[in-house]
């Protein structure tokens, strides 16, 4: 098939999938006034891989029949392989302002990533489960599947183990599959994907075996229930809401009641090595889609706080310059942040495609190994460093200077209908007018921060971003097992030793 429009992706939504948002079922995602929004930014996504313009920069040839697929899904192992992602992936961000999470390349990287270790790590003790990884990655590439994930495990009560949380396990095995009952979460983009990937997130521990599974399943597919939270959309105009209205992705719930995994879309059935070590041996196709969308993303807001500052007049005071200068600088270095992470996967993906032909390559050798989630310690850890600390830590930044360049004029603000109606249009251009800017366009300014860092959609972004990688106390704590630790300790103690012997 390759390439699909954006009406071909909203069509494939016309199914039986258990969605509820608000108390009730969604019928028919594709008629939902509050998804209307998301569903025209995918379409569009999806559209945008048919113009002649950017299909070099987007796409590359199906080695299964030469029709164009999206580059976020090739197996990059070349400077220049890695390159045709990098820009095709960038420009996506960029045309949707780095504000979705779960852009369709998000979970490309993720299955392309799996099907390069699907050899050596999904099939070290069964080949099967490679095979099915890598014919699931072929599946959603020529097919052009918008996939969303569940990763993570709700969480009932911290203080007590796994078993008292509910969370996803497989309850017993048929000659057909695997039947499996619980709950995961945060499955952004559920109410309007194809496919759900069930995946790592936590390392898993001896004993806890039957929570150890990776697999995928139709977001149709009977037993399987989404509980969507609330959409920040309201099916209104872009002016008032202009971030929610186009951007919300969503999030849900997935609930699992008995349902029935077909063995060939199993790729981890209790086993704890796979499990554990899948995630650290990626080469890093999606911690590079991750970083090039928190780039994008960081731009934007650059721009906005820069915007905000003209509309004000606060551009020429040098405080806020010196402010505005820091997060120009800051872009600078997650510009080379980025340089860096594509540099890590070339290196990552020749090493993962190496041990693929390597008969002596013993899996739980490296799992003994192996520190910390999505990083190995005998790798770089760029990649994962910028997504974990440098990116969250910017994007609160940020947000607190949009904050503070706004003050109260962002939350003086009045709606569209209110320039239209000619008994409140001349007092609002008299009162709210902006320096250089006329009250509508400075309105507008302060609305799109307004969505962007205080509103429902921004609140949402900001929780987001900190915990994109997962717990930010956690994402130190295993920094600190690695073995930088004890190399960088080593240098003090070297001096110590010199200034003993000297």
């Amino acid at each position: 098939m390759g390439i699909r429009t954006g009406a071909q992706y909203i069509a494939s939504l016309a199914d039986d999938r258990a969605l509820y948002i608000a108390g009730q079922r969604v019928r028919d995602v594709t008629r939902y006034a509050p998804l209307a929004g998301i569903l025209g930014s995918v379409g569009e996504h999806y559209d945008s891989f048919h113009d002649p313009a950017l299909q070099a920069d987007y796409t590359f040839a199906s080695p299964k029949d030469g029709k164009p697929v999206s580059n976020s899904f090739l197996a990059a192992r070349t400077v220049d392989e890695v390159q045709q992602r990098v820009r095709g992936e960038a420009a996506r961000k960029e045309a949707t302002y780095g504000l979705m999470g779960r852009l369709p390349d998000f979970m490309n990287a993720f299955v392309t990533d799996a099907a390069v270790i699907a050899p050596h790590v999904l099939g070290h003790k069964d080949k099967a489960f490679a095979d099915n990884a890598i014919r699931y990655w072929e599946y959603c590439r020529d097919e052009d599947i918008c996939l969303t994930h569940t990763l993570a495990d709700p969480k009932r009560d911290y203080s007590k183990d796994m078993s008292a949380q509910r969370t996803l396990r497989a309850v017993r095995e048929t000659d057909a599959g695997i039947v499996v009952s619980g709950a995961r979460m945060l499955s952004t983009l559920a109410a309007v994907s194809n496919e759900l990937w069930v995946g790592p997130f936590m390392p898993r521990r001896p004993g806890e075996e039957e929570y150890a599974l990776c697999f995928a399943v139709p977001v149709a597919t009977p037993g399987l229930k989404f509980l969507g939270r609330e959409s920040y959309a309201r099916g209104g105009n872009r002016y008032d809401r202009p971030l929610a209205e186009r951007f919300d992705e969503g999030d849900a719930l997935a609930v699992f009641d008995n349902v029935l995994v077909p063995w060939e879309r199993v790729f981890i059935y209790r086993d704890l090595v796979a499990y554990n070590m899948m995630a650290p041996s990626f080469p890093g196709y999606l911690l590079l889609q991750a970083n090039l969308r928190g780039r994008a993303k960081l731009r934007f807001m650059t721009g906005l706080a820069c915007k905000m500052a003209d509309v004000l007049g606060r551009s020429e005071l040098p405080h806020y310059q010196q402010l505005l200068g820091e997060f120009l600088a800051l872009n600078e270095i997650a510009d080379g942040l980025v340089e860096a992470s594509a540099s890590e996967v070339v290196v990552n993906a020749q090493e993962e495609f190496a041990k693929q032909a390597d008969p002596n390559f013993v899996l739980e050798d490296v799992a003994r190994e192996t520190a910390s989630l999505f990083a190995s310690p005998n790798r770089g850890m760029v990649g994962i460093s910028m997504l974990r600390f440098f990116l969250p830590e910017v994007n609160t930044k940020v947000n607190e200077l949009i904050r503070l360049m706004g003050s109260s004029s962002l939350v003086m603000t009045v709606t569209e209908a209110d320039f239209a109606n000619p008994d409140t249009a001349a007092d609002l251009e008299t009162y709210m007018s902006g320096a250089g800017a006329s009250a509508r366009e400075r309105v507008q300014v302060m609305k799109l921060a307004w969505d962007a860092v205080a509103g429902e959609f921004g609140g949402r972004q900001e929780i987001y971003e900190i915990f994109f990688a997962g717990d930010p106390f956690l994402s130190r704590q295993l920094h600190f097992h690695t073995p930088r630790r004890a190399q960088y300790q080593s240098q003090v103690d070297r001096l110590l030793r010199e200034s003993d012997a000297g």
